[in-house]
């Protein structure tokens, strides 16, 4: 009797036939973990992309002299390009050679292979274009997690959802992805962070395609493996690189692409807000400097654009939050997908 494909079970019978499941596995000092993940993979992967990121341990002489897996083949960057690098080598391969799902796991043994088949599903099934994990959905899982990261994931995710517009996701930094590979085709490679900004900055792209992303609850391990981001050194560039994303989203989508209500509050309730605080500061400096109470005229002139500014923002606000992607781009376009993407 044949094995049945764990992927297939997952996926409603209408969806199939399976599209070619490629896996990118970057490494960069991962040489006492990477060849357990790779012997972990599932018998459903149709290739396995090693993207030895001139890795100075050697992780790719390695596979390539222990691993005999012959779904395996080693893409070496010639310069260290950072995670987001090796990933985006791995992409551009995986598609050059015929993939239809490409599935993203570290080497450093964090994420469980036997997890693909729920990243791959929502994709195949047709209700996604890119599927990452979340670690915050089991409270037993969030246990384990050091507190440091909590903080940090919680902080980082706040961040993540103004600047993208998925309003409905959590854990941005999970590396633990799943693409449609005609997706992944279309991406603005050359424009997209290389580093530790990659899985972030790759939603925000995915937003400007309007790609339907899903949360998938996955429990991560931690033992012996070392993470390089420290979150002191980050901050600052995480927060310049929210903000840049942020406007151009609210460009992109407000005023480039469309012009609807929204645009009108968000525009009134800036300019009322900057009004009020601005008109209203002024006054209360000068009371101040001259010791004379503010006449109630002169206050309710401050204060009345001010709440009216706040109420339009917050319109604009719940407006965004309900523009969330459900419609994937794969049933929207079908083969085409176009996006202004700076």
């Amino acid at each position: 009797m044949s094995q049945r494909n764990p992927v297939e079970s997952m996926v409603p019978a209408a969806t199939r036939p399976l599209p070619r499941v490629a896996v990118v596995v970057p490494a960069y000092r991962v040489t006492r973990h990477v060849l357990g993940v790779l012997a972990a993979m599932p018998a459903a992967v149709w290739r396995i992309y090693v993207v030895d990121d001139a890795c100075p341990d050697g992780s790719g002489d390695l596979v390539e002299r222990e691993c005999d897996d012959p779904r395996v083949v080693v893409v070496r960057n010639p310069r260290n390009l950072g995670v987001g690098g090796a990933v985006l080598a791995g992409y551009r391969r995986a598609v050059e050679e015929g993939a239809g799902i490409i599935v993203k796991i570290d080497g450093d043994g964090q994420m469980d292979p036997a997890m693909l088949p729920r990243f791959v599903a929502p994709i195949v099934a047709g209700y996604a274009d890119y599927t990452k994990g979340n670690r915050f959905y089991d409270l037993r899982h969030i246990g384990r997690m050091p507190g440091v990261r909590l903080f940090g994931n919680a902080v980082l995710s706040f961040m993540a959802k103004i600047s993208t517009g998925y309003w409905d996701i959590f854990d941005p930094t999970n590396g633990y992805t799943a693409i449609d590979a005609r997706l992944a085709a279309l991406l603005p490679y050359e424009r997209i962070s290389q580093r530790y900004f990659f899985e972030t900055d790759l939603l925000f792209r995915l937003g400007t395609y309007r790609a339907v992303v899903v949360d998938v609850p996955m429990d991560a391990r931690y033992a012996d493996e070392v993470s390089n981001l420290r979150i002191g050194s980050v901050l600052g560039e995480f927060l310049r690189k929210h903000l840049r994303n942020l406007c151009k989203r609210i460009f992109y989508n407000y005023f480039l692409r469309d012009l609807s209500i929204a645009s009108l509050e968000l525009l009134a309730g800036i300019a009322m807000l900057a009004f009020g605080v601005a008109y209203g500061g002024w006054h209360w400096w000068q009371a101040l400097a001259s010791g004379s109470a503010t006449p109630i005229g002169t206050v309710m002139l401050a204060v009345l654009p001010v709440l009216v500014g706040l109420q339009l923002t917050l319109a604009f606000l719940a407006y965004d939050i309900a523009a969330v992607p459900r419609l994937p781009v794969s049933v929207r376009l079908g083969e085409r997908v176009s996006a202004e993407s700076d």
